[in-house]
């Protein structure tokens, strides 16, 4: 890679995207257009003006010469007038005509001339706007700085004016940047000014601040490209003897206090600590300060620095200070921002400042597997199509490695990425070409793995596609006065056309896939654009092939890939322009392409050690090969997990780490990688494990120191241990004293006393003494204390006891503490019986005693305290004289249990050892674990014992009893008041002695007791089974206190690995009745299990055994697969079914019902095994019993069903489901009676469960409302319906599970029309009710002989009664003595016809009629002569009855029987 730094240019250069281009190209063409129309504007006002002043002078002498012949000619009308008025009228019509048509000449005239001149001047102007803009493309350049910024140092209020000089077609737009903020002008009004006349730019700064310190930079930018300039302006301020103003400004000098402030107090108050983060997410390291003195004109300075590098604000980072506190927030967090952050506070007296590490893992991989992003990626030796881009390797501790990365481009402005590279490179390096002069690009790497890609890296910082080199083509020139000349060097080479070669072509990054030229431009290049051709050739091939036919490069720098491995190969570089190509470069030495770095060695030999309780400090050595090592990777493991974790996910460039966040009291390994751009090395060996703890350092000083007793000459004082032993066992103390208002010390022991209560001797009575004490441990002597108070050496004789003291604190959770204390020293008058425990606030004021009687042990449990609140306690003696000396009051205590509190555990060891357990991960070695019972230390060795391994304690009961009843604890010293308690209780006590019992007298387990199961064939099972059986386990059966033997009819076996012991009877009689039994032995535990199978259990398995013997016999024949059953098809029919099986052709198959065979149209298959005999409508007459049969040779089966009680309800509930679901939908249907609802089923028959509902009511058969229905109809008839009977009806059809409803409304329009229809028809069955009609007595045909008399008499009825008319041959009848007609009691109709002949054969017909209307009845007459036979005549109507319909408007008349056939 290239080690040329990123020009300063390119540090300072503004990346515009896409659309600032095209703001600017539609600037210049609205520019131009409004340019072009101002002009044609300007023409046009000409025009007009000369068309409105006559200005033309054609036009001018032609309208003056007209106006003095209108002049003349008005003189001479004027004259004429009085004699000549007639005449003058006529003139003067005449002129004006004239006049008119001149003028119209004119116009037309002038309007032609106009037309030819506008079109010219049109024609002028297009060809100079060509010619114009040839020339500017000519001319057209990107910006070009003449005139540097200067940087300016100035006094506050004083105004600051910065100029800059600039050229460029077209004219740049320039922008000013404060710290690579835009100025604006309306930001601040008044504050700054910019101003640009000529290409010279200024920017005015009025009454400059101390703010305005700072870094301003110019930007000037066109189409073709864009420079900046930058200054520093400082502005100082008055201080002692500096003036304050120039001077004049201020009449009288004010004499000003001399202060000046070279100290500042720097108080970290609230630190970050070591961060964990993720990929992605949103992160805030914040530090709360305090700074004093805090001077608003001398306020401190925050910076940030990531790995000693200074952090500026960007997209990604935000910094923040003030308030009291310094904030670093990240927006989205990325690998990147891993590393060791520290903030710097900077002050006129100094720096202070604090680290910490921030971890980022990798977010969760798009694909599972995936690798992690690739990071720090960053862009090197651009040009005008050139740019090479660098990355750092990601971490692969759980992934697969690496095989490849993917490099994406992106134009600022655009959200376009497009891949660089079809396949992936295998380096952390590659060259992108094809860029576009000019703009700026963002680059992103993706790593891939067999598993998939990663997810991409960070953006790099945006570049620029420039050519460094022009800034080395600029030549300044300098003058006398200050000025400055700035030329090309263009512009001193002359004339030159076609360029000359291209010098210094070497390869400046080389690997096996590419290699990178380098070369110098010619010189003299011409002032005419550049290119370059390159050529390259296999060593001693003496051939030349062209690289790159089809893109020109314009930048001194191009990769060439495709070239083959192990081969060499010579390169030369052409330049050209639009004249031509130059002659052929130098020929490089040969080249290969090969990688110029190796993949590192493995580091060296790796140590790890103690740092805190939750870190470890790894140091390695270099590896042997470390060539441009990006860093190290740092892996760990949990000691037999074989799962290793990254430590860190960036590399780390020394050979120091602190790994963070590990586990306190887990043993880990470590192992590290070196990486650099050709890949990973191999890891390290691992090193020794290690257990996670703190260091071994000295211990902290003692504290609490009070004074226990004083007898005149002596004092007892006593002390707390250490809140941080440093690591190992405190091994003593060193005490010193001295008199009070003494300067110096005196040691009180010169040898360490291990106790924490120490008597000091020798002392002055009435004197004042004040002591410190320091701790020791095997590192070293630890601090001080602070001195005490002061303690007067005075006898003590008060009756009262002194002091408790040590006040210790452990099992600390959410609601509740226990406090201990030790015995006061000094007991007063009689002995201490009691204490009492108060409490308070931190910041309180009232204290609270815990219990109203004094407690009698020294340890209390106080509870009911408020979670997340701090407290303070003080504990007060008491003796029969009266409440003692309080202790101190002790530190604060907050009242929230520890994340993870653990607890103490009981349980059974293997060998039935009953114990308590408890774990603690944060020991140190100098840690142990302190068992008491009722927070008494024990310490009787017969009773208990205890075991400690590493962080696992155990506290064992050596002969558990009833004595062992009550509350044991434990306490961890040298932590964060780890320790627990436990309550053993009666029954806890009881449930282990009987767990310790089962262990220490062992059984075997069993999975399953002893049971029985009946076989196919009417075989008996008994069996268990165990958890598990050695191979040498022994066992055996024993009924009725006789073992049994295996033999025939007692097979007996066991497998061992599964645990299963069996015994099958092969026929189980009334003689097994009894106790059944199987002892099993292995090892030094047994087991038995019995079953007892005596009276009603036994006679129910030997029936089962029985039966399933019979089945077993039965299935040896035909036999019922499944015996009968039923069910319903879709179409209502009710199947009974059966299945066979062992059948062959002789097996005859029947179907029975009460004893009587059933004759089928077609014969059972039996090869289809399901047999059916359908139903098709079932009613009761359907009951009975069914049965099918089937025999042959082998034997008989038989299966029966009864069709009646029970099953024939379920049936009827079958057919209820089907017909329920076909059920339609209600309708309306209209008798004479009233209205019927009525519902559609496939069947229906009046055992089903039917219900009908009115307005939810339900509704039971009446005279008002009948229930009813036919095969497929199901009805309910409304009789005489009234308005009552409106609303909602409900059909339900419940079949035992589900309720099928159809409902439907009758009211409204429905019932408006069903009632009139009901009225319809019930008027229309009153009129056939008592229409006239014929009762009986009329024959068809009737047969008579000559001369006899017919006599035809008919039953007639009506109401009204009716009128009855007789025809013959459907003509009325004339009523004569032949032809007799009578009507006896109105309903007795007769017609006689004496004396028959031939004549009065025919069709005669009575009709009867009402008002309701009537019906016509023929009868047929056949007459027949003596001696012939008896004719067989036939009616000739089709019908005996013709119905008459009434004729309501027809009265009936009066019959007249003497004339007519009427009666």
């Amino acid at each position: 890679m290239s080690s040329k730094r990123v020009p300063f240019y390119q540090k300072r250069h503004k990346h515009f995207d896409q659309s600032y281009r095209n703001i600017e190209t539609r600037y210049l063409l609205q520019e131009y257009a409004a340019r072009k129309a101002a002009s044609r504007q300007a023409i046009s006002y000409q025009t007009s003006s000369s068309l409105g002043k006559t200005t033309c002078r054609l036009c001018a002498r032609r309208f003056h010469g007209s106006s003095e012949e209108e002049s003349q000619e008005h003189q001479k009308r004027s004259l004429e007038q009085t004699s000549h008025v007639s005449e003058q009228r006529s003139i003067r019509f005449a002129t004006e005509l004239s006049s008119l048509e001149q003028e119209i000449r004119t116009a037309r005239l002038h309007a032609r001339e106009e037309l030819d001149k506008l079109s010219i001047q049109r024609m002028v102007a297009e060809k100079m706007a060509l010619e114009r803009y040839a020339v500017e493309e000519t001319i057209s350049r990107a910006p070009e700085i003449l005139v540097r910024l200067r940087s300016h140092t100035v006094w506050e209020k004083m105004a600051v004016k910065l100029f800059f000089t600039v050229q460029g077609f077209p004219t740049p737009v320039v922008q000013w940047y404060k710290n690579e903020e835009l100025i604006t002008p309306a930001s601040e009004p008044g504050k700054y000014r910019i101003e640009s006349k000529y290409g010279v730019h200024v920017l005015e700064i009025n009454r400059s601040s101390y703010d305005d310190t700072a870094t301003y930079t110019a930007l000037a930018t066109n189409v073709h490209g864009q420079v900046s300039t930058n200054a520093a302006v400082i502005v100082r301020r008055y201080r002692g003897d500096e003036e304050p103003y120039p001077g004049g400004v201020l009449p009288i000098r004010l004499p000003l206090p001399d202060v000046c402030f070279t100290h500042f107090d720097v108080q970290f108050l609230e630190r970050f600590g070591v961060t964990f983060g993720m990929e992605g997410e949103t992160l805030v390291l914040r530090c709360g300060l305090l700074v004093t003195p805090e001077l608003t004109r001398l306020r401190p300075r925050a910076e940030w620095y990531r790995d000693d590098v200074l952090i500026k604000e960007t997209k990604w980072t935000k910094l923040h200070f003030g308030e009291g506190q310094a904030t670093l927030s990240f927006g989205h967090l990325n690998k990147d921002d891993e590393g060791l952050y520290t903030l710097r506070i900077v002050t006129r007296g100094g720096v202070n400042e604090y680290s910490a590490f921030l971890f980022v893992r990798d977010a969760d991989a798009p694909v599972i597997g995936a690798p992690g992003a690739p990071m720090d990626a960053k862009c090197h030796d651009a040009n005008r199509d050139y740019v090479i881009v660098t990355w750092k390797p990601p971490n692969t501790t759980h992934e697969a490695p690496v095989i490849g990365y993917f490099v994406d481009r992106c134009e600022v402005g655009t959200e376009n990425w497009i891949q660089c590279n079809d396949a992936p490179v295998k380096i952390c390096i590659y060259p992108v070409t094809g860029l576009f002069e000019g703009r700026s690009y963002v680059f992103r790497v993706r790593a891939v793995n067999q598993a998939g890609i990663s997810r991409p890296s960070r953006i790099s910082e945006a570049v620029a596609a420039l050519d460094p080199v022009d800034l080395e083509r600029l030549q300044t020139i300098h003058l006398d006065g200050g000025k400055q000349i700035v030329i090309y060097q263009d512009d001193l080479e002359g004339e030159v056309k076609i360029p000359g070669p291209p010098t210094n072509v070497h390869a400046s990054e080389t690997s096996k896939t590419y290699v990178v030229l380098s070369w110098d431009p010619p010189v003299p290049r011409g002032k005419e654009p550049l290119s370059y051709f390159i050529e390259k050739s296999v060593v001693g091939s003496g051939s030349w092939q062209r690289v790159n036919d089809q893109v020109a490069v314009r930048s001194p720098r191009y990769a060439v890939f495709d070239l083959a491995q192990g081969k060499s190969y010579v390169f030369r570089v052409l330049s050209a322009n639009k004249h031509g190509i130059s002659d052929p470069s130098e020929i490089t030495p040969p080249i290969q392409a090969q990688d110029s770095i190796v993949v590192p060695s493995a580091p060296g030999r790796i140590v790890a050690t103690r740092n805190t309780r939750t870190s470890v400090i790894v140091q390695w050595d270099k590896p042997k090969h470390e060539e441009d090592l990006f860093g190290y990777y740092i892996d760990c493991s949990v000691v037999g997990s074989n799962r290793w974790e990254p430590c860190n996910h960036k590399p780390v460039k020394y050979t120091r780490f602190a790994v963070h966040g590990l586990e306190t009291g887990e043993k880990y390994i470590f192992r590290v990688k070196a990486a650099n751009a050709v890949g990973m090395s191999e890891n390290s060996q691992e090193s020794e494990p290690i257990t996670v703890q703190a260091a071994l350092t000295c211990p902290s000083y003692p504290y609490g120191i009070t004074l226990l007793n004083c007898d005149g000459q002596s004092m007892t004082i006593g002390w707390k241990l250490p809140r941080y032993s440093g690591g190992s066992n405190i091994l003593g103390y060193y005490i010193d004293r001295r008199e009070a208002h003494h300067h110096n010390w005196h040691e009180v022991n010169s040898s360490l006393t291990k106790e924490r209560i120490y008597k000091v001797k020798d002392l002055t009575e009435n004197a004042y003494y004040e002591f410190k004490i320091a701790a020791a441990n095997i590192a070293g002597i630890g601090q001080a204390s602070e001195p005490s108070d002061h303690f007067k050496c005075e006898a003590w004789t008060m009756p009262e006891p002194g002091p408790p003291y040590d006040l210790t604190f452990c099992e600390v959770r959410n609601t509740s503490l226990v406090i201990l204390w030790k015995a006061p020293v000094y007991i007063g008058s009689s002995p201490v019986s009691g204490y009492f425990v108060d409490y308070k606030h931190e910041e309180g004021e009232e204290w609270i005693t815990f219990s109203e009687k004094p407690t009698s042990h020294r340890y209390l449990k106080v509870t009911e305290l408020q979670e997340g609140n701090t407290y303070v306690f003080r504990v007060r003696p008491v003796n029969d004289a009266g409440i003692g000396k309080a202790s101190d009051v002790s530190e604060a205590v907050m009242v929230q249990a520890k994340p993870d509190t653990k607890e103490i555990s009981s349980g059974v060891d293997e060998e039935g050892n009953i114990y308590l357990a408890f774990d603690c991960k944060e020991i140190t070695d100098a840690s142990h674990f302190t068992w008491a019972k009722f927070y008494e230390e024990i310490e009787d060795h017969e009773k208990f014992k205890v075991e400690t391994i590493g962080d696992h304690s155990k506290l064992y009961f050596l002969k558990p009893d009833k004595d062992d009843l009550g509350t044991y604890s434990v306490a961890v010293s040298d932590t964060e008041g780890v320790s627990s308690s436990y309550i053993m209780d009666e029954e806890e006590l009881e449930r282990l002695m009987t767990l310790s019992h089962e262990i220490r007298n062992p059984t075997i387990p069993l999975k399953a007791e002893l049971a029985y199961e009946i076989l196919d064939r009417g075989q008996v099972r008994f069996w268990l089974q165990a958890e598990s059986l050695s191979a040498e386990a022994s066992y055996r059966f024993v009924i009725n206190d006789t073992e049994v033997a295996d033999s025939d009819t007692h097979r007996i076996k066991c497998d061992h690995s599964t645990g299963v012991i069996e015994m099958v009877m092969d026929r189980f009689t009334i003689e097994n009745e009894g106790t059944y039994t199987v002892q099993i032995h292995d090892g030094k535990a047994k087991n038995q299990s019995s079953l007892v199978l005596i009276g009603d259990a036994f006679k129910a398995v030997l029936a089962e055994a029985e039966f399933q013997r019979r089945e077993y016999l039965r299935k040896q024949g035909p036999h019922f697969l499944e015996y009968l059953y039923w069910d319903v098809s879709e179409e209502c029919e009710v199947l009974l079914l059966c299945k066979v099986a062992n059948t062959k052709k002789e097996t005859a198959f029947k179907w029975f019902r009460d004893g009587a065979g059933i004759e089928l149209e077609e014969l059972p298959d039996l090869q289809k095994e399901l047999l059916c005999l359908p139903i098709p409508r079932l009613s009761k007459k359907e009951q009975g019993e069914y049965k099918a049969t089937l025999t042959d040779d082998r034997g008989q089966d038989v299966s029966t069903l009864d069709v009646s009680g029970k099953v024939y309800d379920d049936m009827i509930l079958g057919l209820s489901r089907v017909s329920g679901k076909s059920a339609s939908e209600l309708k309306i249907h209209c008798t004479p009676e009233g209205i019927r609802l009525q519902c559609f089923l496939k069947y229906y028959t009046e055992e089903m469960k039917v219900s009908w509902y009115h307005k939810e009511s339900k509704i039971s058969s009446s005279e008002k409302m009948r229930i009813g229905g036919s095969e497929e109809i199901a009805w309910m008839q409304i009789c005489e319906p009234t308005e009552k009977d409106k609303g909602k009806y409900t059909f339900e059809l419940f079949d035992g599970k589900d309720a099928h409803k159809r409902t439907i409304d009758l009211s409204g329009q429905a019932y408006d029309d069903a009632y009139a229809e009901f009225q319809r028809l019930k008027a229309a069955a009153f009129a056939e009710k008592n229409r006239g009609k014929v009762i009986g007595g009329l024959p068809d045909v009737v047969t008579i002989m000559e001369g006899k008399t017919l006599n035809l008499t008919c039953t007639v009825f009506g109401n009204p009664d009716p009128e009855v008319v007789w025809f013959k041959n459907e003509k009325l009848l004339e009523l004569n003595d032949h032809y007799v007609v009578t009507l006896e009691q109105g309903k007795y109709a007769s017609l006689i016809i004496k004396g028959v002949s031939s004549e009065d054969s025919g069709k005669y017909s009575i009709n009867v009629k009402n008002k309701y209307g009537g019906e016509m009845v023929d009868v047929t007459v056949s007459v027949y002569k003596h001696g012939e036979e008896m004719p067989d005549v036939k009616p000739t109507a089709p019908g005996k009855t013709r119905l008459i319909p009434a004729d309501p408007a027809q009265e009936p008349a009066a019959s007249k029987p003497a004339k007519s056939g009427r009666k």
